[in-house]
């Protein structure tokens, strides 16, 4: 469960942190984003699911990592 809630902290972090660092391209980014069609953000959407998915395997079952 510590490891759980940590890597959610983690990701709340690097989630915001683009909104710190530079608020006006990410209002620019935004704004591209709502012009793209449905099918384009759920197709990039799965390959965001699938490449996180391949890395917490790789990460759990090869001797990669450590």
């Amino acid at each position: 469960m510590k490891l759980l809630v940590t890597l959610i902290g983690l990701v709340f972090i690097l989630e915001g942190l683009p909104y710190v660092a530079s608020p006006e391209a990410m209002q620019r980014w935004l704004r591209q984003l709502i012009e793209m069609p449905p099918a384009q953000l759920r197709f990039m959407g799965i390959i965001a699911m699938v490449t996180g998915f391949l890395l917490c395997y790789l990460a759990q079952r090869s001797g990669i990592f450590g």
